[in-house]
């Protein structure tokens, strides 16, 4: 009799406890990423806090996009509410495609999108700011003719130049003259032009680019620009490494 009870008993708490043990079993296996980040997303999605939800969701859209699921990262742009965020999230997109082997093609449909994405901003500020940082992912890219597209579609002038100014100094990392040609001289205020010039030929001094160094330098106007340019092309060729011009 008691023999029967205590089995009886050892059967219900083994079945409860498995079930329990099966029901806290987590939906996906730890190295199955695809399935993380789908888990990830439905979490996300459960956040209260609007910035929390927002910023979150912005870190996700870059991991699926390094999973090469760049659909469902653009999907997660209109579940965004901050319009800051949306560009940041916007750029995070762009610049996690730029770092993966993608096919121009591929490139082109997801900029494309991308400058959709940013088109539904209604805040101007915030609509200019994703349109640089699409410019910026493009010219990461290798994508040159399209980061001057988009560079030269944004209106507001400041932007507009920054945009070029950046592509130019992606494509010095490069040691790409002549694409840096065409991007500085999209560069309307001089003054801004000599700073970026400056930035420039650093970048190709740092690549060890040092006759695109010069030749950069030389367009510089203004004279303390020029030096400091010309300076520092010096200084990386004659002193120890530790040594810098700022």
């Amino acid at each position: 009799m008691y023999t029967k009870i205590l089995f009886a008993l050892l059967v219900f708490f083994t079945a409860g406890h498995a079930a329990m043990a099966e029901e806290a079993a987590p939906p996906c296996v730890a190295t199955d990423t695809l399935c993380l980040s789908d888990m990830l997303v439905q979490q996300i999605a459960t956040v209260k806090e609007d910035q929390w939800r927002d910023n979150t969701y912005r870190e996700a859209a870059k991991v699926l996009t390094h999973e090469k699921r760049t659909e469902a990262a653009l999907a997660l742009i209109d579940k965004i509410k901050n319009p800051d965020t949306k560009a940041m999230t916007i750029r995070g997109i762009g610049m996690a495609a730029a770092e993966e082997k993608m096919t121009a093609q591929e490139y082109d449909d997801l900029f494309a999108k991308l400058s959709d994405a940013a088109a539904k901003i209604e805040h101007p500020p915030s609509h200019a700011i994703a349109l640089t940082y699409i410019s910026m992912a493009q010219a990461f890219a290798g994508d040159n003719e399209g980061a001057m597209n988009t560079a030269a579609r944004m209106e507001n002038t400041a932007l507009r130049n920054k945009a070029y100014g950046e592509a130019g100094e992606i494509q010095a990392t490069r040691g790409e003259i002549e694409a840096v040609k065409i991007s500085v001289a999209g560069i309307e205020d001089s003054g801004y032009r000599d700073k970026e010039l400056r930035i420039i030929s650093k970048a190709f001094t740092d690549g060890k680019y040092y006759d695109h160094a010069l030749s950069t330098a030389q367009d510089i106007k203004d004279p303390y620009q020029k030096a400091q340019a010309i300076l520092n092309i010096l200084v990386k060729q004659v002193t120890p490494e530790e040594v810098s011009v700022e």
